[in-house]
């Protein structure tokens, strides 16, 4: 089977394309044979494989000849090997060569041996060989050897066996599915296997990885991840179905073509009949189809039902496995549901519904629900629909929880069948506010934001609904995850102003919208929210969830405000209670703050990322990873950005998008691999992200909009579009209500470096009213960073060191060397390499302006040089060499850094941990759980003192410098 080859690239086939040659003709010996039989399934690509295979031992020096058999039997002996010949007389202008060849096809002709003249025609034909060959190695390529008629199998054993006296390989494949019962072919096989020159392969389908790049080849670009597992789960990563799926794909083709449709149909009508009916009933189920259910639904005595999978397995249309019967392609079960009537389609899963009743277990409610609704009764699959979503929330599988209740809501509203025997079917009754408020909630969990917005709007329309403070709390909840942060504010204001919410509504309210002011930014807003919120849950019983929510808030305020380290205790200890809860969302929303405190305010980086990774984990197991995962990795993301750990980072945002998250969720994510790409210099990804934050954020979320302005900002300078940077800064300025000093610090700098830019290039002119503006700003970031704490005060004096640098080179066009240099230590200090770097570049700049201190200058561009190359900051690196080149300096012979593909997570040849004692291993194990060393000690019974002798020698063997690479290390090798 066959599709367009030449059209399609052969893909995740280099190994076996690399095997099957050496074995063939690089460890063959003068004088010597080998075989490889290659078996697998049709469409798998044996066919391609010869072909390939073929022509690489063809121009290593090879004569190949290349034949198939045919579907005919016993009726043209030595046909293949007659084919080839003719095709190679065809091909060859070598007189010599092609007298030989002619000679041979002459014997086939002569002879018409009887069973006595058989072994002198094997011997004639073997001489003729060995005159075509010519002292060439001589490889015969055969196709659907499973079709072999009996002279050729003779001819395979007697050449094989070295009676012929002459180097040959032979290639053949086989259809794996047509070697059953007593096919003679088997026999021939058994035989060969005893000789050690002889391998059988069986070729498997394509892997994802495979499978997801043939597609994309066809198509002309990767699949959008939907489509891409659409396609793995139909091909089952079969190449000749994935090419004919792709090809109706890049055509704009609706359902199968009839080419696939035929030769499933094919194989499926090629079966007895029993197993005809195993593949329908496995296929009208829901797998893992149980050996046991399988019985009760086909009805066949156990002896017949065992030979009956057989026979589906042996023809490659079924897989078994100790939890039950799967179909080896999807597409099976799509093109034979078209094959049934709809009355046999619902007697089939009729059968089912009633086997998976008559053994009850919550795991079965699932696929109970399926069938009785195949089956045309939705009164008996709502019950089980909803247990499945009971079950489901139970486990905190909320994306399964969510399809359920909007099956259930479906089912609700679906008209019962009418009985066989015309009496009125039976009514659903189900309270439809319940299913709708479940729904609403599955879906706010599993990241379904509008999706739970449309239920929440049509739960308000039912008079059964919830009242209506509850509602605006809900409706609030669901808008911030959405990314609408002005609404949902104001959806909590209504509810703290209404006389008729209840003191436990109030409490509530309070709490969220302190942490909504949180991220925000309104530091001081959120605190008093805070403290308003746990003085109501004082004197309200049940309230766990809104102390932990007010004490994040609160603690957050007080770090980045007041004292860090009393800040830092509040939140650790809510998220103690949030543990002891258990609330999945109390859990994440402590993780959360803490982490976004650790790597953010407070720059204490490394514990940030471990935190944030560390929560990523957990709320994974609490079945909040397409949600509150994302986000944390989003701030893991972050901190390794900061600490110029690049390319651990973009792992783990890539890691993160397959979530594929929607609303805030998505908007951080976007964020953090935004920043990526614009230190790496990728306009075209970092334009994208931009617009689609920029699309979510329309509705409304303030909280995004000052680091995506920042972003732009930063963005349209490498371009060298400094209004388009000026206009970004300036929006940020006017629609800002943040009293994080350390983004406006970072809003402000990028501000004037554009203004410094526009000056420097004199492509725009300065606008002195946004310098002056900006000058304000700064000044008032001086002033509240002075009453803030002493961390987030640290950190922003490392970007007010900024502005008063490019202050410098507004003010006479050069800049201060002098500040530039403050600059580059400030960052240094604070163990981020990028500002560092950028500060170094400006100072060396500053001095060549002023022609002093050329040979300093010349190793700030060497230091500034080697630190963008090493994250791989493709624009700075390219201003660096500009002004090396304009001054005459020599940087580092290393090539410029090319601009970097999205990294996939890596899976380590060999266990980079193998170097540390078992001891090590504990301690490097609490290192990743994010501990300090004196928590360690104490786990382990050791001195804190010891601890540190342990880490300074696992960062030795290692070869890192910080506890975050030690702990990526650690995650990374660490047994499943």
């Amino acid at each position: 089977m066959a599709s367009d080859v030449d059209s399609a690239p052969l893909v995740g086939r280099a190994g076996t394309v690399a095997t099957l040659r050496s074995a063939l003709l690089d460890d063959v010996a003068p004088g010597h044979t080998a075989a490889v039989f290659l078996t697998g399934e049709s469409g798998v690509g044996k066919t391609r494989l010869l072909s390939e295979v073929g022509e690489q031992v063809r121009q290593a020096g090879a004569l190949v000849l290349t034949g198939a058999c045919l579907d005919i039997g016993d009726a043209s002996p030595l046909h293949p090997v007659r084919q080839a010949l003719r095709r190679l007389d065809a091909d060859l202008a070598e007189a010599r060569t092609t007298s030989a060849v002619r000679g041979l096809l002459q014997v086939f002709d002569e002879e018409t041996p009887g069973p006595d003249g058989a072994g002198a025609l094997l011997e004639r034909v073997a001489q003729g060989l060995h005159l075509v060959a010519g002292g060439r190695p001589l490889v015969l390529v055969l196709d659907d050897l499973q079709w072999v008629d009996r002279s050729t199998r003779q001819l395979l054993l007697y050449l094989l066996a070295g009676l012929g006296d002459l180097q040959l390989s032979v290639l053949a494949a086989i259809r794996a599915e047509s070697l059953r019962g007593a096919h003679p072919l088997r026999r021939v096989l058994a035989e060969l296997r005893r000789l050690r020159s002889v391998q059988v392969v069986d070729l498997l389908p394509l892997d994802r990885a495979g499978t997801d790049e043939l597609a994309a080849a066809i198509v002309g670009a990767p699949l959008p991840p939907e489509a891409a597992d659409q396609l793995w789960q139909r091909s089952g990563g079969n190449p000749f179905v994935v090419e004919e799926l792709a090809r109706d794909r890049r055509d704009g083709r609706d359902g199968l073509s009839d080419t696939l449709r035929e030769v499933f149909l094919g194989r499926v009508d090629a079966l007895p009949q029993p197993a005809h009916a195993v593949v329908q009933a496995v296929a009208a189920g829901v797998e893992p189809v149980e050996h046991w259910l399988l019985a009760q639904v086909v009805r066949l005595p156990e002896d017949e039902l065992l030979d009956a999978v057989r026979e589906a397995v042996a023809h490659r249309l079924l897989v078994g496995a100790d939890d039950g019967y799967r179909l080896r392609h999807r597409l099976v079960a799509e093109i034979l549901a078209g094959e049934l009537l709809p009355a046999e389609r619902a007697a089939l899963h009729r059968r089912y519904a009633e086997a998976l009743t008559a053994a009850p277990a919550e795991l079965h409610q699932a696929r109970l629900a399926h069938h009785w609704r195949q089956a045309g009764e939705p009164a008996r699959a709502l019950p089980a629909a909803m247990a499945a979503a009971r079950e489901a929330e139970r486990l905190h599988g909320y994306a399964e929880a969510h399809r359920h209740w909007s099956t259930a809501l479906t089912l609700a509203a679906t008209p019962a069948a009418v009985p066989p025997d015309g009496g009125r079917p039976a009514p659903v009754e189900v309270d439809r506010a319940e299913l709708l408020s479940h729904a609403a909630e599955a879906a706010h969990h599993s990241g379904e934001h509008a999706r739970a917005l449309t239920l929440l709007a049509e739960l308000c329309a039912d008079p059964a609904g919830p009242p209506t403070c509850a509602l605006h709390i809900r409706r609030a909840r669901y808008l911030a995850a959405a990314g609408r942060s002005a609404p949902a504010e104001e959806e909590y204001r209504r509810v703290l102003a209404a006389a008729d919410c209840s003191p436990h509504e109030r409490c509530t309210a309070a709490a969220r919208r302190a942490e909504l002011l949180l991220h925000l930014g309104r530091y001081a807003e959120a605190g008093e929210q805070a403290r308003e919120a746990l003085d109501l849950a004082a004197g309200v019983p049940g309230c766990t969830s809104e102390v932990v929510l007010a004490s994040s808030a609160l603690g957050f305020s007080e770090a980045f405000l007041g004292d860090p380290a009393d800040g830092l205790t509040v939140m650790r200890r809510a998220l103690e209670t949030a543990e002891s809860s258990g609330r999945p969302e109390d859990v994440a929303c402590a993780y959360l703050h803490l982490a976004e405190l650790l790597t953010g305010p407070l720059n204490i980086l490394e514990e940030g990322v471990v935190v944030a990774r560390r929560g990523a984990e957990r709320v994974a197991e609490l079945g909040l990873g397409r949600t509150w995962e994302t986000r944390l990795l989003a701030v893991a993301t972050n901190g390794l950005f900061r600490v110029g750990q690049w390319a651990e980072a973009e792992k783990v945002v890539a890691a993160a998008l397959r979530h594929r998250p929607s609303g805030a969720d998505a908007v951080e994510l976007l964020l953090a691999r935004c920043r990526l790409s614009v230190g790496y210099g990728d306009v075209e990804a970092s334009d994208r992200d931009l617009e689609a934050v920029a699309t979510v954020l329309a509705g409304g979320g303030a909280r995004h909009v000052l680091p995506m302005l920042i972003l732009r900002a930063g963005l349209a300078m490498w371009q060298g579009r400094h209004d388009l940077a000026r206009q970004a800064v300036q929006r940020g300025l006017t629609e800002s209500r943040s009293d994080d000093v350390i983004v406006l610090a970072t809003l402000a700098w990028h501000g004037l470096r554009a203004e410094a830019e526009a000056a420097a290039s004199r492509t725009v002119e300065v606008d002195p009213n946004a310098v002056r503006r900006l000058r304000e700003v700064v000044d008032r970031v001086t002033r509240k960073s002075a009453q803030a704490g002493a961390p987030v005060r640290y950190v922003a004096d490392g970007f007010l060191a900024l502005c008063d640098a490019e202050l410098s080179r507004l003010d006479d066009g050069r800049g201060d060397p002098e500040l530039w240099g403050r600059s580059a230590t400030e960052w240094d200090r604070r163990h981020h390499p990028y500002p560092a770097a950028y500060s170094r570049l400006r100072q060396a700049e500053a001095l060549l302006s002023r022609r002093s201190r050329m040979a300093t200058a010349g190793k700030l561009l060497r230091q500034a040089h080697a630190t963008a190359q090493a994250l791989g900051a493709v624009p700075l690196s390219a201003e660096i060499r500009t002004l090396a080149g304009r001054a005459r300096v020599t940087l580092d012979d290393a090539p410029a850094p090319a601009p970097r593909p999205r990294a996939a997570p890596a899976v380590p040849a060999v266990d980079e941990l193998a170097v540390l004692t078992a001891r090590e291993r504990e301690v490097l194990a609490a290192v990743a759980e994010g501990l300090t060393n004196k928590e360690i000690g104490q786990r382990l019974f050791i001195s804190e003192r010891t601890i540190g002798v342990h880490v300074s020698h696992i960062f030795d063997k290692l070869q890192v410098r910080t506890r975050v690479q030690a702990s990526a290390i650690f995650l990374r090798n660490r047994p499943e």
